[in-house]
């Protein structure tokens, strides 16, 4: 392979050699190249095997784009597949290797892929494999039997499954201005937005800030625009008010102007600094969002359009300029615009012998006659290339007389010797972020091209983003979005003058030239023009069921240069212009985002740990801490020696002779505001909510609208319009959902606002006899008496100079009280309440005898209301009011749900003083041997202080009708067998009297 690389030019530092292999090949490059321009600049044309047909594939962009030269970076042990050649930076030591082929890129078995023909074609895997009769293989047998092929065939790179041990980092940004996209119209928008004093923020994906500055050859202000571009961002790099993120991707655009972004801090590092992530996750609030994320150049579809050396123009531009490498010797360029002349001539200036330049329009300008003239090359205007010759490299072309009007060919093919064949379709602007963002795009039949719709969030256009592809026009919206975007008035300052190659930027509406052979829509996923059309035969006409059918758009490139050519197609087929044809909808992430960096610092955990604000106390005083959902809390506080048993009955005893606290804050907490708070309380809960006074709470039920029972806890009120609502740790973003649904969607006429504020509050639970007492020891600025705090009553008050709101309702059975103040406050009380504690004998306890003491008192949680039971089930049936419907009343009735043989709660006391499990099930007649019979099952269980025995709740038929008989416990698997007594579900207190004091 001989080298491509020029002699001068491009933003390579070629004093700087580095070395890295490619399919185990020794291979070197300079600093400021690519993967692909490296590997190009050594004479390499073959970088990848398509997904179906695994037909040979070079490179056909030089950006993000790239849809052929997928490869698999490997550091030690851990593999990264299908990166983009081109945006893998080189460094000393990179190893990287292709995909998808098998045993080698240059012989690929699987090749014969495409001697296939229409065996393969568009959603083969749907009719082939699903019905015919093969022998024993009928029906979905012979699916069964190829399905195991089918998967082994299926992806592109490999996963690895070596641990990542690199490090990751999340970041919370928030600015005035931010900035997407560092071409031309990016950076004079990051100027004109900085020097108005706004905080601004400019993100790029690439290496190098300038975007089409860096290759575009055009002086700006008599200088090199690459230069140009260099200044001004040396001038941003000075702004205090300025972040530059460079190698960022802004890949998702939320609600609120938030968007989320990926920095690769190190991924162009053959080593990371000490302290360095890997890559660095961005969530961005912005005020208002430019966006001047440029365009993509589409490629045209013709037979042989995806043969090694087949590429965009500007890609074969960008390589000479940028990267001093000639994509060819000889070279032809196709276009149906005057964007590749431009290409030609920069081609030409490079050192790379034009060919030809062929046109699908007969009438070219004067001005593109003479640029191919400069270019050095023939004109074959009202042609097209109708065939590519060559293997693993192009060698030559066909072209023939071509009829803009009506798409026909003419006269005799011709023959073209060249191995570089660069194409321009138009162009396409980039409107991912826009579309994520909201509404559908705009066709613009001028441009030929889906133009961002109008915007639904606080975001301006700018540059070839709107369809202005010219760099003076670029200039002018960047400044001018700028100011915009930070307020400010219009500038008077002269803009910079370009001096760049003319052109008219609208292509002519060819898409297609009809040969004979393959012509490649998405070159990726090797969808061919005659799968589109396929697709419509078979009635797959809808873009949404075409782009499923064929996978048109669903590779790792996600269409960027191919929905444009499919969609135009699929409209031919159909009749219809484009615009009715419509077009997918994009949708995050713009590209590729490692699970790692979403996870952050969480890396290696499989869900967030979620830690109160009393968690560092915990731990500090002796906590066995637990997962409970996401939270972490105290299960027991052991003392030295004691068995999880010992301890928890300890401090359940402990609470019932004393007083026991306990950390709350876990609990879901919602508020609940607005004039028609209450009213949407009512129809919430199954229980009167308006009529609460303010000052109290209430415990609360709430219903799905198939009548089971979702979730209970209390809802205090605060004031005539203002409630807070408590629910189950497990259950708190459920509950959030739930009412957010309903107020969206179903009674969107209600004033009111839910927030979560589970993590605004801190909480702490005191109970036992003496609980009152400690209270009044510590609470200053209220009484806690039974007068000023009688059950389920508010006040307010300070504890350690601290602002907390008590609440007197419990969940143990004893008097208690709930201590809420601020998160940042949480321990500062909490240290309060227990010194306070001290002469009173005060102990703290943890989950385990929590649900000890909620065990004794018949309590329903999570364990019962596990979306199987009614609140008739749970004998919760005397909080349905009948005075008003509220969400699950049409349906709580039917007679499946009050059959009286349903599970029931009840509770069980073990007859031979042992342990019971949860989960076991509860029989009429032990059969050890053959366990069956089962009338129910234990929720939950423990061994009971107050009652000296080991009791359980469960479900079980007919639960209440059975209380004070005899049956048995069946737990084969952990071989638990025994008598048992069916009891009320309330061992302690049934009458309430030690709660209500």
């Amino acid at each position: 392979m001989s080298s491509r690389r020029t002699e001068t030019g491009g933003r390579i530092d070629r004093l700087r050699t580095i070395r890295f292999t490619f399919d185990g090949a020794p291979y070197a490059g300079h600093a400021g190249d690519t993967l692909a321009s490296a590997l190009l600049a050594s004479g390499v044309t073959l970088f990848g095997r398509s997904f179906k047909y695994h037909r040979p594939r070079g490179l056909l962009a030089a950006g993000v784009e790239e849809p052929n030269a997928l490869v698999t970076v490997l550091r030690g042990d851990v593999r990264e597949p299908n990166i983009p050649a081109t945006m893998v930076e080189i460094y000393d030591g990179l190893v990287a290797v292709s995909q998808n082929r098998s045993p080698s890129l240059a012989w690929d078995i699987s090749a014969l892929n495409q001697l296939g023909g229409k065996v393969l074609s568009a959603g083969f895997y749907y009719k082939t494999f699903m019905g015919p009769v093969i022998g024993p293989l009928k029906g979905t047998r012979f699916w069964m039997f190829c399905e195991h092929f089918i998967r082994r065939a299926a992806g592109l790179g490999r996963a690895g499954t070596a641990p990542d041990t690199s490090r990751y980092e999340r970041m919370n940004a928030f600015c005035d201005v931010l900035v997407v996209g560092s071409g031309p119209a990016g950076l004079m928008a990051a100027k004109a937005a900085a020097d108005q004093g706004a905080r601004v923020i400019l993100a790029e994906l690439e290496a190098r800030f300038g975007g089409s500055a860096n290759w575009s050859g055009e002086t700006i202000d008599d200088a090199p625009a690459a230069d140009w571009a260099g200044r001004l961002v040396g001038q941003l790099e000075g702004n205090d008010n300025v972040r530059l993120l460079p190698r960022t991707t802004v890949w998702g655009y939320y609600d609120g102007n938030t968007l989320a972004a990926l920095e690769r801090v190190t991924d162009h590092k053959e080593v990371a600094a000490r302290g360095e992530p890997r890559q660095r996750y961005w969530a961005i609030r912005a005020g208002t969002v430019v966006l001047a994320t440029g365009s993509f150049e589409r490629p045209l579809v013709f037979p042989g359009n995806d043969r090694p050396g087949v590429m965009l123009a500007h890609a074969a531009e960008r390589y000479a300029n940028e990267y001093a490498v000639l994509p060819g010797e000889r070279t032809v360029v196709f276009t149906n615009n005057d964007s590749a002349y431009r290409s030609a001539v920069a081609l030409k200036k490079a050192g790379a012998a034009v060919v030809a330049i062929v046109d699908v329009r007969s009438d070219v300008s004067s001005e593109m006659s003479r640029l191919a003239s400069e270019a050095d090359a023939e004109l074959l205007a009202g042609h097209a290339v109708v065939a590519t010759e060559g293997g693993k490299a192009l060698t030559g072309l066909k072209v023939q007389r071509f009829d803009l009007t009506s798409g026909a060919l003419s006269g005799d093919e011709r023959s073209i010797h060249a191995d570089c064949l660069a194409m321009s379709g138009g162009w396409s602007p980039t409107i991912h972020l826009a579309s994520q963002a909201g509404a559908r795009a705009e066709w613009d039949p001028g441009r030929q091209a889906f133009l961002p719709p109008q915007p639904t969030q606080r975001w301006i256009g700018a540059g070839a983003f709107t369809g202005s592809f010219s760099t003076a026009e670029a200039i002018a919206e960047g400044r001018a979005a700028g100011l915009q975007a930070a307020g400010g008035t219009a500038s008077l300052a002269p803009l910079p003058v370009v001096e760049a190659v003319p052109g008219d930027p609208d292509p002519a509406p060819v898409f297609e030239i009809k040969a004979k052979g393959k012509s490649f829509v998405d070159f990726q996923h090797d969808v061919t023009a005659e799968d589109v059309r396929l697709a419509h035969r078979e009635g797959f006409v809808s873009v949404e069921h075409l782009k499923r059918y064929t996978t048109l758009g669903m590779a790792t490139d996600q269409g960027k240069s191919s929905n444009v050519p499919g969609l135009a197609i699929m409209a031919e087929a159909l009749g219809k212009p484009i615009p009715e044809v419509g077009t997918t909808r994009f949708r995050p992430p713009y590209t590729a985002v490692s699970i790692g960096s979403l996870a952050a610092e969480r890396f290696g955990d499989l869900k967030p740990e979620r830690l109160t604000p009393m968690h560092d106390w915990h731990i500090e005083n002796g906590a066995t801490m637990y997962s409970a959902g996401l939270w972490y809390r105290p299960m027991i506080y052991g003392l030295a020696g004691e068995t999880v048993e010992q301890a928890y009955v300890r401090e359940a005893k402990a609470t019932r002779e004393s007083a026991g606290i306990v950390d709350v804050s876990t609990l879901g907490k919602i508020a609940v505001q607005g004039p028609d708070a209450a009213e949407f309380l009512d129809r919430v809960y199954t229980n009167m909510f308006s009529t609460l006074a303010v000052g109290k709470a209430r415990y609360g039920l709430m219903l799905r609208e198939d009548g089971l029972a979702f979730d209970d806890g209390t809802t205090w009120r605060l004031g005539e319009q203002d409630f807070l609502m408590t629910t189950t740790t497990a259950n708190a973003g459920k509950v959030m959902q739930h009412l957010e649904y309903f107020l969206d969607v179903i009674w969107p006429e209600l004033k009111v606002t839910v927030t979560s504020v589970t993590d605004e509050w801190a909480g702490a639970a005191i109970g036992g006899p003496k609980a009152r007492a400690i209270l009044a020891a510590c609470v200053k600025g209220t009484a806690v008496d039974n007068a000023a705090l009688p059950f389920m009553g508010i006040v307010h008050g300070e504890i350690a100079s601290v602002p907390v709101m008590i609440c007197r309702l419990s969940f143990s059975g004893e008097m208690a009280f709930e201590v809420y103040s601020g998160a940042g406050y949480g321990t500062r009380v909490w240290e309060a309440l227990i010194e306070a504690g001290k002469p009173f004998g005060l102990v703290t306890y943890g989950l385990e005898a929590l649900g000890t003491m909620r065990i004794e008192k018949g309590h329903v949680t999570g364990a019962e209301i596990d979306g199987r039971t009614t609140a008739r089930d749970l004998h919760l049936d005397w909080m349905l009011s009948k005075k008003k419907p509220f969400i699950g009343s049409a349906m709580m009735d039917r007679e499946g749900l009050i059959d009286s043989d349903r599970l029931q709660l009840v509770g069980l006391v073990s007859l031979d003083n042992r342990p019971f499990n949860g989960g076991a099930h509860v029989v009429e007649e032990l059969d050890e041997a053959n366990p069956h019979g089962s009338i129910g099952h234990i929720t939950a269980c423990c061994y009971s202080p107050a009652l000296g025995k080991y009791i359980a709740l469960a479900l079980v038929k007919g639960g209440k009708a059975r209380h004070g008989t005899r049956a048995f416990v069946s737990d084969p698997l952990r071989n638990r067998f025994g008598p048992i007594e069916i009891v009320s579900n309330h061992f302690y207190d049934p009458d309430g009297s030690r709660m209500h004091g």
